[in-house]
């Protein structure tokens, strides 16, 4: 595992993200404890040294079982990373000292700002809540090492909230080879650097849809060098950016985590050469992408019909790409789409700006034309 400098820190490039442990067969909102285990155990053996989660993860089930997974281990030997979300229902003082609980550490060696965008933004700059004032407080008292934020937001509220506060240590946005252009990455990764910003970057494999592709794509990459696995020419991609210092994943699988590990085992970044496949292989695949959801299910614990938006989302995904009856119901096991009552509650939670209701009408309208019925398949 190859590490980077930041600050006074030698960091690993590869971070392990905290949003996609494996859960819990029997208390699907608890994550499992003894897959979960193993595999924080084998990114330590292996050199991965930062750990990302956030109040909201898992309900508070990740911050608390990343605190007992790494207490374990010795203090100074890892980096913990956890986040504010302004829509938590808390202040940011009281979700602060939760957190230190839940984590059961005395201080965050990165805090940050959860989720900016346009929706956010203005909270996060309050000058009644001072947010900022209290973070800056905290790490003065040595609770805090570095501030950041993460951000989903477009270039304009970039740019406005950079500007806004000169000494953000690192930043998190969303980045990969096929948001570069979809979701205009390139602008904002350009935004950071040019404000001196390390970036971590979360979604490097737009939550497993680059591990997948479609068969053109899938193809095209496995004829230029068939011993590499398709999720490592995403990785290798980011190694590319200089100022990319931490690339996050969510590796719930000890395959995963083993694919990456090889990836990152040294800094080996695209050449000239392998640019071009990736690019050949991306156009090959934007043609499939259908509606782009990274199944970070931000949207799932607003939903007031408690609908599992991201397997209907890969179930409109698949009927629209193969129109296989079988391969869907295969995804739509609990409640359809006509279940959507169309609030639009969920709207104001995806990072990605999905007209989820829209998109459940439409995949609805599917269901009724043809007639599907799910009980029956």
């Amino acid at each position: 595992m190859y590490r980077k400098q930041f600050q006074d820190k030698e960091i690993s490039a590869l971070g392990y993200g905290g949003l996609r442990f494996p859960m819990d067969k029997n208390n699907p909102s608890r994550i499992d404890r003894e897959a979960s285990q193993k595999l924080i155990d084998a990114a330590i053996a292996s050199g991965i040294n930062f750990f990302d989660t956030a109040y909201t993860y898992q309900a508070g089930d990740s911050e608390r079982f990343l605190g007992e997974a790494l207490s374990k281990y010795p203090r100074d030997s890892y980096y913990l990373s956890t986040k504010f979300y302004a829509d938590a229902g808390v202040t940011i003082e009281e979700a602060f000292e939760t957190q230190l609980e839940r984590c059961g550490v005395d201080y965050f060696d990165f805090y940050l700002f959860h989720s900016l965008d346009e929706n956010f933004i203005n909270y996060f700059m309050d000058p009644e809540k001072d947010c900022l004032g209290y973070l800056i407080k905290q790490k003065k008292a040595g609770r805090i090492k570095h501030i950041g934020f993460s951000s989903h937001a477009g270039p304009d509220t970039l740019e406005k909230f950079v500007n806004w506060y000169d000494g953000f240590d690192m930043a998190i946005i969303q980045l990969n080879y096929l948001d570069w252009d979809l979701l205009n990455a390139k602008r904002q990764y350009e935004i950071l650097t040019e404000h001196n910003i390390p970036i971590w970057v979360m979604e490097p494999l737009k939550g497993g849809r680059l591990s997948e592709l479609n068969e053109e794509a899938r193809a095209i990459l496995k004829e230029a060098a068939p011993e590499r696995s398709v999720s490592s020419w995403g990785m290798r991609y980011l190694m590319g950016l200089p100022n990319v210092q931490v690339v996050m994943s969510g590796m719930s699988s000890l395959e995963q985590l083993e694919d990456n590990l090889k990836t990152f085992d040294h800094f080996d970044p695209l050449s000239e050469k392998e640019l071009e496949v990736l690019k050949k292989a991306a156009a090959a695949f934007r043609k499939d992408l259908g509606v782009p959801c990274s199944s970070c299910r931000y949207c799932c614990p607003t939903c007031p019909m408690e609908l599992n938006i991201p397997v209907l989302i890969k179930g409109y995904n698949e009927w629209n790409m193969s129109k296989a009856l079988w391969k869907v119901a295969e995804l739509i096991t609990e409640k359809t789409p006509d279940n959507c009552i169309g609030c639009g509650v969920c709207l104001h939670h995806c990072p990605q700006k999905i007209q989820i209701p829209e998109v459940m009408s439409k995949f609805a309208d599917i269901i009724k034309e043809n007639d599907i019925d799910f009980t029956k398949i």
